[in-house]
C-alpha cells in the first residue's frame, strides 16, 4: 500500500511539474501544450517510456528510491512576447510547483505526527517531500535539457548555449556519477529542515 501511494505521488508530482510548464506558457500566449492535450492530469498523455517507466523501476530496484520524469511539455517561443524572459518563467514553473508540493506534504507530515490516526501515512509524506525536492532542485541544475539551463540561456550567447546542449546529457551523467551523493545529502538536510518547520503544540 505504501509503495503504491509513493508511486502515485511520484507520477502526479512529475505530471504537475510538466502541466505547470504548459500552463504558464499558455498564460504567456503559447497554446502549444493546450492544443497537444498536455494540460491534463491523465497520466497517459505524459508517459515517457524511458523516464516514466524504466528509470523509476531501475532506481527503485537498485537504490530503493524512485526517480523519473514525464514526456516534456512542448512550447513554441515564437508565440511569446519576450522569448528569453518568458522561457525562464516557463522553466521555473515546474521546479516551483514541486517546491510548493513539498511544502504541502511537509504540513501533512506534521499533522500525521500530531494526530495518531494519520501516523500510517507519516513515511509516505516523508517520501513525498523528498521526491518533490529532488524533482525541483535536480531540474534546476544548469545542464540542458534540465529547466535550469533555460536560465543560463538568458545570460549566454545562443552559440555557446547550443554547444552546451550537445554536452547536456553527458554533464547530467557526470553529475549523477560523481556528485549525486552530495546532492542527496543536500536534499536530505533540506527535507529535514522543511519537516521540522511546522510545529504544533
Amino acid at each position: 500500500m505504501e509503495t503504491v501511494l509513493v508511486v502515485l505521488i511520484l507520477i502526479y508530482s512529475i505530471i504537475l511539474h510538466e502541466i505547470s510548464h504548459g500552463y504558464v506558457a499558455y498564460k504567456l500566449g503559447d497554446p502549444t501544450a493546450k492544443y497537444e492535450g498536455r494540460l491534463t492530469l491523465n497520466p497517459v498523455s505524459h508517459i515517457d517510456p524511458f523516464g516514466t517507466v524504466l528509470i523509476p523501476f531501475l532506481t527503485f530496484i537498485f537504490s530503493g528510491f524512485i526517480f523519473g520524469w514525464a514526456k516534456p511539455v512542448p512550447y513554441n517561443p515564437n508565440f511569446l512576447k519576450d522569448p528569453k524572459k518568458d522561457s525562464i518563467l516557463i522553466a521555473i514553473a515546474g521546479p516551483l510547483t514541486n517546491i510548493l508540493i513539498a511544502i504541502l506534504f511537509s504540513f501533512f507530515y506534521a499533522l500525521s505526527l500530531k494526530f495518531g490516526s494519520l501516523s500510517l501515512f507519516t513515511e509516505v509524506f516523508d517520501y513525498a517531500v523528498r521526491i518533490n525536492l529532488v524533482l525541483a532542485f535536480f531540474n534546476l541544475l544548469p545542464f540542458p535539457p534540465l529547466d535550469g539551463s533555460k536560465i543560463m540561456l538568458y545570460f549566454l550567447p545562443i552559440e555557446l548555449y547550443a554547444y552546451l546542449e550537445t554536452l547536456g546529457l553527458f554533464l547530467v551523467f557526470i553529475f549523477i556519477l560523481f556528485y549525486f551523493s552530495s546532492f542527496s545529502v543536500f536534499i536530505e538536510n533540506l527535507k529535514n529542515l522543511l519537516l521540522n518547520f511546522w510545529r504544533f503544540g
